[in-house]
């Protein structure tokens, strides 16, 4: 690699978080669904505080939240998701909202093919999507503790969850933590 660069395939990390889900989800705690996604988010965690480490090697400190937050949506989104984050938005009260509209690790989660005719239809349509928003959410584990470990890294204490809008969407909630 040019420079002494180091990267990772994204095959491969589609391939770890696809595995983490299955593993501890479905094999490790199928019926304790709180506990599988608090191990995965754990390792998450670990990635984001050696990641944002890796980052911001060469980098001044940054001498506010505000300042981390605008790393975390520009540059360390682009290094892991390839893109920027579509939206930031916050309350200025510690809580800050990054939507992506379309988040690469849920663009192969799909609806089953269902028919589209009929009052019926729509509302299996309606339980499909909202069984695949579920199951998306598991997927979401991970992105929510590279997050929280690469701001933990930063100096910005918080909590992350994130929330599935339609798929691919997402939006991801940082709450600072005082």
């Amino acid at each position: 690699m040019p420079g002494g660069a180091r990267e990772v395939a994204e095959s491969c990390v589609d391939s770890l978080n696809m595995e983490l889900v299955a593993t501890y989800c479905k094999r490790l705690h199928p019926t304790k669904p709180d506990l599988a996604g608090r191990r995965i988010e754990a390792i998450g965690y670990q990635v984001g505080l050696q990641l944002a480490e890796r980052y911001t090697r060469e980098r001044p400190r940054f001498t506010d939240h505000l300042e981390s937050i605008k790393f975390i949506c520009k540059d360390f989104w682009a290094e892991v998701f390839k893109k920027q984050v579509d939206n930031l938005k916050t309350n200025h009260k510690g809580v800050f909202v990054l939507q992506d509209n379309r988040f690469r690790w849920l663009t192969r989660i799909s609806v089953d093919a269902l028919p589209t005719t009929g009052a019926q239809n729509e509302s299996a349509v309606a339980a499909n999507a909202a069984r695949a928003s579920q199951a998306a959410g598991q997927y979401l584990y991970f992105p929510c503790g590279l997050i929280r470990g690469a701001l933990t890294n930063l100096g910005v204490p918080c909590a992350v969850s994130a929330e599935v809008t339609t798929l691919p969407a997402c939006a991801f909630v940082v709450r600072i933590k005082v």
